[in-house]
């Protein structure tokens, strides 16, 4: 313990005069301090037999290392100590926003325990401002500790003015831009790579109220399709007939049971005809006709409706495509291909499918799988691929058969 920070490093240089320093563990956290405002120099000596680890700080700052809120209680706090009150405010105030998101204790826990003490690293902003971060992070982690609204409209990144990835680890000293885009949202694959709780919760809190709100837009238009199968419509739906229905299903309310057929927890026919009919209990499904309202009223879909809307891998539809949807439980609804083969043949089977039309104006782009046949020789495989992206294509996997 030593009176001044000047004193701290007159003898860090002695015992380093003294002992060898063993690489790799010298960490000044004076000049670089902790998130939650923790100060000191470490470093480990190779000793006689055994490897000897030291630990200089100020008097102030063995305070604050034995009690975080120290100097909150003095009567005229010093410049440094209102620095470290404030990275405390900010540590703080990040604990209690993933406090917010989490759902409950586990999942705060879970967020949080990579943030207590983590190996750090030091990146710069453009303007050289210092951000701290644990070991691992990534540019989507830089994002989310400048800004919540920052990272949930990261579209790329440069780093040292070039264009990275944005799931690639930062190493200490880069200079890290993000690249914002209005509109733009979290994706659920950075959940593979971040490493801080506030990214990780951040993102979490995002999906799921994207999923509801897409849960709700979609489980609201195949509950109005199936009701034009009865001849009746939604807004003709009294508020003591829904409420029935809510209390037959066991929700909490109307719009948890629209969210459950959006998620394919629930049959749209099945409640469109409580509604209809008036009755609470729903028994045996008619089979024959058209459980979804009819072949007359298909669904548009724009292949751009989010979480809830996915294409299936098997059959790979793309506009023009006749399709149909099969709602997977819990998680929306999956879009084949009319023809596909894993799509059920008995009638019941393909009286569940959803029927869908496409919109007119899509400009998406859809991955799509070809077979082409081709005569053994030589460039013939490059030919293809520039064929491919003269068409403005690009190809996302090849595999190659030979047969004779």
């Amino acid at each position: 313990i030593t009176d001044t920070e000047d004193d701290c490093y007159r003898i860090l240089g002695a015992v380093h005069s003294l002992y060898k320093p063993l690489p790799g563990r010298f960490k000044d956290y004076i000049a670089m301090p902790k998130a939650n405002g923790y100060q000191s120099i470490h470093t480990t000596l190779f000793g006689m037999h055994v490897n000897i680890e030291i630990q200089i700080r100020t008097e102030e700052m063995e305070h604050i290392a034995n009690k975080a809120a120290h100097w909150m209680y003095k009567n005229e706090p010093s410049s440094v100590t209102s620095a470290n009150q404030a990275r405390v405010d900010r540590w703080v105030k990040g604990l209690m926003e993933m406090r917010e998101r989490a759902d409950d204790s586990m999942e705060f826990i879970e967020h949080v325990k990579v943030d207590l003490f983590p190996d750090e690293i030091y990146v710069f902003t453009p303007k050289g401002r210092i951000m701290e971060l644990p070991s691992g992070a990534t540019p989507v982690d830089f994002a989310y500790a400048i800004h919540t609204d920052i990272g949930n409209a990261t579209v790329a990144c440069r780093i040292n003015r070039n264009l990275g990835s944005l799931s690639q680890p930062l190493q200490s000293g880069q200079t890290v831009e993000i690249i914002t885009a209005p509109g733009a949202r979290p994706n659920p694959a950075w959940l593979s790579f971040v490493v801080t709780g506030k990214a990780r919760s951040s993102i979490r809190h995002v999906l799921k109220s994207q999923k509801r709100a897409e849960s709700l837009e979609l489980g609201r238009t195949l509950l109005k399709k199936s009701l034009k199968g009865f001849g009746a419509k939604l807004s003709e739906i009294s508020d003591a007939q829904k409420q029935a229905v809510v209390n037959h299903n066991q929700v909490n309310s109307f719009d948890d049971l629209i969210s459950d057929i959006g998620l394919g927890n629930r049959m749209a026919y099945l409640v469109a005809r409580q509604l209809a009919s008036g009755s609470e209990v729903a028994e045996a499904i008619e089979a024959p006709r058209d459980i979804e309202g009819g072949n007359h009223s298909p669904v548009t879909i724009r292949g751009t409706e989010g979480l809830l809307v996915r294409f299936a891998s098997c059959c790979k539809p793309i506009p023009g495509d006749p399709v149909v949807g099969v709602m997977d439980s819990g998680k929306g609804m999956v879009i084949h291909s009319d023809t596909c083969s894993r799509l059920p043949e008995d009638d019941e089977g393909r009286a569940r499918l959803t029927h869908l039309k496409w919109a007119k104006d899509i400009t998406d782009e859809f991955s799509v799988e070809l077979r082409v046949e081709l005569e053994r020789q030589r460039g013939v495989i490059a030919e293809m691929a520039n064929a491919v992206a003269m068409a403005d294509g690009n190809i996302e996997r090849i595999n190659v058969e030979e047969q004779n």
